[in-house]
């Protein structure tokens, strides 16, 4: 039996039924919807979205989290295939989904009442309210612990100042989940577009994630209610517990970007004639082909594995650390040597691996810079924190 060019080990017959069918299904929409306009959306800097209500439809938003809140109650595997698929297309458009998932209705979920996660997640998985969240300050980078946004109780009502920077959908939000410094600890706020003294303001000359929304929020005296605060979590275990959610959509996503390219690269060095022969058939050519091969087969059990963790209850932050590192470090490099394949026509648009080099340089740095998942890894090896 001929293998698949981009699963060698078959990796695909060790997914369920189910599993095959989300992934099957979140392609065909990357292949309809996303791919014929993602190139023109990245050179005019603009998030699609005309394709929200299709992404909802379909599922994909808050896709773990149980349908009596109108979600699809899929397993963690499913939703990294999810990312894969989606990011095959555009990191942007992952990101959207990672936001409104993992950082927004996970919190909500997790953190939140009862009142509150049916006053919010329906609407969100239908796509009716988009969230942002409110972690990253201009300042802090990967010291989030050194935040300035506070937050002080007055009456029945809390009083949030503050600024947060790079934050994705901060435009397009209905509500920002923000974290702020209170007497009591850090703590977590929904906070709802159009309350007084809260302003997103949208960051333009982005050479990166140019079809996604990036926006700093500010926070003038704002008054959020007490019924807007996640009552069930204090201290930074809120939002980095969010984090990992969404570092785990990220180690699928680069793979599905990496696949992506390779393909583009592979179809084109066959096409290509130099020097009387198809540029695929060179040696130096079949060794980066394979090479990028070798290293998708690699980050794709690795991260099947980490689902398969996930799952069973069991997957710990130091895993989704290394598969951080590892993945986006694959994915940007496979896109790199990609793009040069391509040779000139690679830096046009009209091919996607300079899209995908561009939107991974975004990706290998949020939510954990490659050095801060390195040292984490270090820390666990030795017991000894270098940061």
């Amino acid at each position: 039996m001929a293998l698949q060019p981009y699963d060698l080990y078959d990796v695909r017959s060790l997914l369920t039924e189910e599993e095959r069918a989300v992934q099957d299904t979140v392609a065909r929409f990357t292949d309809e919807r996303v791919l014929p306009i993602i190139g023109d959306c990245f050179d005019e800097g603009r998030f699609p979205k005309e394709l929200v209500g299709e992404i909802a439809e379909l599922g994909l938003l808050g896709s773990s989290l149980p349908e009596q809140y109108g979600c699809a109650g899929l397993n963690a595997v499913s939703y990294g295939l999810i990312c894969q698929e989606l990011e095959r297309g555009d990191s942007g458009i992952r990101s959207f989904v990672s936001v409104q998932s993992s950082l927004c209705m996970y919190p909500i979920y997790a953190y939140g009442s009862e009142e509150q996660r049916m006053r919010w997640l329906p609407d969100m998985a239908a796509g009716k309210v988009i969230g942002c969240f409110g972690l990253t300050e201009p300042h802090g980078g990967s010291d989030p612990a050194n935040m300035k946004t506070h937050a002080r109780r007055d009456g029945d009502d809390w009083v949030l100042n503050g600024s947060k920077m790079w934050i994705t959908n901060g435009n397009l939000a209905d509500i920002a989940i923000v974290w702020a410094q209170t007497e009591d600890g850090i703590q977590g706020f929904v906070v709802e577009k159009g309350m007084a003294g809260f302003a997103a303001q949208e960051i333009k000359h982005k050479m990166s994630l140019r079809a996604s929304v990036t926006s700093a929020l500010y926070f003038d005296n704002v008054r959020v209610p007490e019924a807007n605060r996640l009552p069930n979590v204090k201290g930074l275990k809120g939002p980095l517990g969010c984090l990992t959610q969404a570092r785990y959509g990220i180690t699928w996503g680069p793979v599905g970007a990496a696949i992506a390219c390779l393909d583009e690269a592979l179809n084109y060095s066959k096409e290509r004639i130099l020097f009387g022969r198809p540029v695929a058939a060179t040696q130096s050519a079949q060794l980066k082909l394979a090479d990028m091969s070798r290293r998708i087969t690699m980050a794709q059990l690795l991260v099947l594995q980490l689902g398969r963790l996930k799952d069973a209850g069991t997957m710990q932050p130091q895993q989704v650390s290394l598969a951080k590192w590892n993945n986006c470090r694959m994915a940007i490099d496979i896109a790199r040597e990609c793009r040069d394949l391509l040779g000139g026509a690679g830096i046009t648009t009209e091919h996607a691996a300079i899209r995908h080099a561009l939107n991974l340089e975004s990706v290998i740095t949020y939510e954990g810079t490659e050095t801060v998942h390195q040292l984490v890894i270090g820390r666990e090896l030795t017991g000894i924190s270098a940061f």
